[in-house]
């Protein structure tokens, strides 16, 4: 992979600076939140959300730093949540907004709790309706069933396919037909569903279809259809008109109140991972860069999904200078990416990878004792102001109680 230049919207904010200047100062590894970029995804948002009256909710799984949740809110109408802590996180932190939350299946010790938080609440099959819905009518809640309308527009991420074969989110429609009773039915007042992962409005357009097809006939007796995450909509090239078109057809067509809850298109390029290079090794003349960041535990995704994280360099390189970046762990696949440089590494070169708000701070972890990085956020004005910082006392402490 070459390196991305200063012209790529990962690192647009940065105005082709030198990192090293912006960022040398800092401990590494480290992450850095762009408040600046986040405001420009947030403003994109707003503007979808006034053309077409549909509402926009964070979904905290991608990006939970509640550090700029007082600047989303601004914005947004509130956040969506995947259990319990992400229902109280968003409760806290946006307490004039909307708090939607919807898990695989609910705890019993838990479900009281989350009536304290959550607004809308979505089940993913009859049974937990059943189980759980008059209680939470009772409690004044907006509740919803997640569908699953078999209709996948994935190509090559199988583990993020919700509607993949044997998929456990969102009922069929033949488990509909087999457990949704009239009394059920009576219960709900919207209907969700979520199938998209980084796409286009074009995705978006061919699951609307089977939507209609499987479940079109229930949809004039819900308030509100929504329609999950996954949109990639303050993408450059994202198609906004025809996303703009379908929200306002469904809407009207179906007289429901339209919701999307993307967590990626709120943090897309808005957020870097800082970290220098501790050794340079050779392998059969492979040259391979050992950072203190590691992909295991830094940035999970590139091993999950997987993928290479871009990489700011100021040109792109001619592949006269390949090397391999890669982490400190005994997980000999800790590896995040080869690149083509225009320069050969050396010890305490300071690199930067884009694109790490979302799904990093979250999903980190201390696998081989690594410390989680620092988070800071760079202000509009540029200014760096430190969110957090861990240290040895994190790690035990997860490990065990204090004593």
């Amino acid at each position: 992979m070459k390196g991305q230049s200063s012209e790529s919207p990962v690192f647009r904010a940065l105005g082709g600076r030198d990192p090293s200047k912006l960022f040398g100062d800092l401990p590494t590894p480290c992450y850095v939140i762009d408040e600046g970029q986040i405001r420009r995804n947030c403003e994109k948002l707003a503007s979808v959300m006034a053309r077409t009256g549909c509402k926009i909710l964070l979904a905290q799984k991608a990006f939970s730093n509640y550090a700029l949740y007082p600047l989303i809110s601004e914005y947004l109408t509130g956040t969506e949540a995947s259990g319990l802590f992400e229902a109280r996180l968003g409760r806290e932190e946006m307490p004039d907004r909307e708090v939607h939350v919807f898990s695989a299946a609910y705890r019993e010790d838990e479900f009281t709790e989350i009536l304290r938080y959550a607004d809308h609440i979505v089940f993913n099959s009859p049974a937990q309706l059943k189980k759980f819905g008059e209680r939470a009518k009772k409690c004044g809640k907006s509740l919803g069933i997640r569908i699953n309308p078999q209709c996948s527009t994935q190509e090559g991420h199988a583990i993020y396919d919700p509607c993949a074969s044997g998929s456990r989110l969102g009922t069929t429609r033949s488990v509909w037909e087999q457990e949704m009773t009239e009394d059920l039915l009576s219960l709900l007042d919207g209907i969700h569903f979520h199938t998209l992962c980084e796409q286009d409005a074009d995705a978006l357009a061919i699951t609307i279809k089977a939507v209609e097809e499987k479940f079109g006939e229930f949809l004039p007796r819900m308030k509100w259809l929504n329609m999950g995450g996954g949109h990639h909509i303050t993408r450059d090239d994202y198609d906004l008109p025809l996303l703009e078109k379908i929200l306002v057809k469904a809407a009207q067509k179906w007289g429901v109140q339209v919701y999307l809850e993307p967590g990626e298109a709120v943090a897309l390029n808005a957020g870097y991972l800082c970290t220098r290079v501790l050794d340079i090794v050779k392998n059969e003349e492979k040259q391979i860069a050992i950072l203190d960041a590691s992909a295991a535990c830094h940035m999970p995704d590139v091993i999950e999904m997987p993928y290479t994280p871009p990489l700011y360099e100021e040109q792109n390189g001619d592949g006269e200078f390949v090397c391999t970046l890669a982490g400190p762990t005994c997980l000999s696949g800790d590896v995040i990416g080869t690149y083509e440089l225009c320069r050969p590494l050396k010890e305490g070169d300071l690199l930067l990878f884009g694109d790490m708000a979302i799904y990093t701070t979250c999903k980190n972890n201390t696998f081989n004792g690594m410390p989680l990085p620092d988070i800071w956020k760079r202000e509009e004005s540029g200014k760096m102001v430190r969110l957090a910082a861990f240290g040895y006392d994190d790690f035990k402490h997860r490990l065990g109680c204090k004593r």
